[in-house]
């Protein structure tokens, strides 16, 4: 009897040992928890910061809702490089094409992207500001971040060298001896080549056809193939063709000729008052963190002041007018109450 309960009492107490080595093994993966916790919370409230001081890690997409080989095309393949450099580290910019209807399904893709950084586009006007008020559109410009507006880009005429239409006064006459024959490329409805194209028809009371093309570099082929008789298209964009296809340019719309090509006279010393032009910029998609959004505008903002941008800027034609976000948000507001209050004068697609 004395042997069992001795036994008794050890197993007893073997038992207690094991309960409360039990119970502490327990409060320490309880504490391990909590410790685990806390760690991942605090990782957690560093991720943001940590991820902006990464950016970028990944290559960043840049759409224009253009086809290849037009102005809008052009001038940010030939700033991602630069915007490259000023990102630093193993940063790419990757130009992705996205065209048609007028640049919408490019502007739609912008807006409907991620707001991380990783996805940017070239923006013009007035298309982007004109689309969502002549139709119900994929996309609207409260959802477009505006970071930096890069060319002013004046529009013209342009009509192949073989065409006997030598001055604007001929396309009017022309156009009014055999009605809606002559037939105008351009970069879609609503753009400023097709609202340069009825602004002309207005003034001359003709009857132009409207031919939209996906860019300006179809519209170009389209002339020199001689499917169109005229192509409403930017003076830059026109004045780098002319060096090497058989084009005559008609006019352009602005002002005072263009220091950059003097022999071009204007549309308003023709005797029309025709003044257009295209802005082109780049924006993110509304909701960008502020330190990558920091970070985006003054690689952008520095990219465009090197030498060598310039240069290419100015060997095609392209006509810098840079404006950083606040003052490009402001220019984008007063397009788009000045085209509102057109529509409601004279609606430009019925």
């Amino acid at each position: 009897m004395v042997g069992l309960r001795s036994r008794g009492k050890q197993q007893r107490a073997r038992a207690g040992a094991f309960g409360v080595a039990g119970r502490g093994a327990a409060l320490c993966r309880g504490l391990g928890r909590g410790l685990g916790a806390l760690a991942l919370a605090a990782l957690v409230g560093l991720t943001a910061p940590q991820a902006q001081a990464a950016y970028p890690d990944k290559p960043i997409s840049l759409i224009v809702g253009y086809a290849a080989g037009g102005g809008s095309d052009f001038i940010v393949r030939s700033l991602a490089p630069f915007i490259e450099k000023e990102l630093g580290g193993t940063a790419r910019v990757v130009v992705m094409n996205r065209p048609g209807a007028g640049g919408e399904i490019g502007f739609a893709a912008i807006a409907d992207a991620a707001p991380d950084g990783y996805t940017l586009g070239l923006i013009n006007s007035p298309n982007v500001v004109t689309i969502p008020i002549e139709r119900h559109a994929r996309f609207s410009l409260d959802r477009l971040d505006p970071l930096y507006n890069l060319v002013d880009d004046p529009g013209s005429f342009v009509v192949h060298k073989d065409s006997p239409m030598r001055t604007l006064a001929d396309v009017a006459a022309y156009a009014k001896a055999n009605p809606n024959t002559v037939t105008v490329g351009t970069t879609g409805i609503g753009s400023d080549d097709h609202l340069a194209m009825l602004m002309f028809q207005r003034l001359t009371q003709v009857q132009l056809t409207h031919v939209p093309f996906p860019g300006s570099a179809d519209a170009h082929r389209a002339l020199l193939g001689r499917h169109i008789q005229l192509s409403s298209m930017n003076i830059g964009e026109s004045q780098r063709a002319r060096e090497g296809d058989p084009i005559r340019i008609l006019g352009v719309m602005t002002d005072q000729r263009w220091d950059q090509a003097p022999d071009v006279p204007t549309f308003k010393e023709q005797g029309f008052a025709v003044n257009m032009a295209s802005l082109r910029g780049l924006a993110a998609p509304v909701g960008l963190p502020p330190g990558i959004r920091a970070k985006l505008v003054d690689a952008i903002a520095k990219a465009v002041e090197h030498p060598e941008f310039r240069q290419i800027a100015t060997r095609a034609y392209q006509p810098l007018r840079l404006l950083p976000p606040d003052a490009y948000a402001v220019e984008l507001k007063r397009m788009d109450e000045q085209f509102r209050a057109l529509w409601k004068e004279a609606p430009w697609l019925k």
